[in-house]
C-alpha cells in the first residue's frame, strides 16, 4: 500500500483528505512545513500533499528542503490561492503539481493515480 503524507495545519482539511484517501492509502500527517521535512526523512512517503500556507515553515520552503534530499518524490501543492503566480511559485519551489482548494476530489484521485501508478 502506498503512503501519502498530508501536510496541513487545518484539522478540517486533514479530516476531509483522510476520509477520501484512507481506504486506499496509508496516511501520515504533518501540521507544519518543518514537521513535514522530519516526517519525510523518517518515513519516506510515496507522495506528499503539501498545503502552501503553513506555520513555522511554509509549504514552498518545505518543498525546497524535501526536494534537495528526495529529487523524485512527488509533491502536490495545495492552496486556496488560485492565481497563476501562486502555482508558478509552488512549482518553482519543487512541487510537481498544484491543486486549488476546495479540492476537486475526482481531480485529486486522478493526480494520485498519475503519480503513484
Amino acid at each position: 500500500m502506498k503512503t501519502i503524507l498530508i501536510v496541513d495545519d487545518t484539522e478540517l482539511n486533514i479530516d476531509l483528505l483522510t476520509q477520501l484517501l484512507e481506504d486506499d492509502y496509508q496516511l501520515l500527517v504533518a501540521r507544519n512545513g518543518a514537521e513535514s521535512v522530519l516526517v519525510t526523512e523518517k518515513n519516506m512517503p510515496d507522495l506528499i500533499l503539501m498545503d502552501i500556507a503553513l506555520p513555522m515553515m511554509d509549504g514552498c520552503e518545505a518543498a525546497r528542503q524535501i526536494r534537495l534530499r528526495f529529487s523524485s518524490l512527488p509533491i502536490i501543492g495545495l492552496s486556496s490561492n488560485a492565481m497563476v503566480s501562486d502555482r508558478e511559485k509552488a512549482i518553482a519551489a519543487g512541487c510537481n503539481d498544484y491543486l486549488t482548494k476546495p479540492i476537486d476530489e475526482d481531480l485529486l484521485l486522478k493526480k494520485l493515480r498519475e503519480y503513484l501508478g
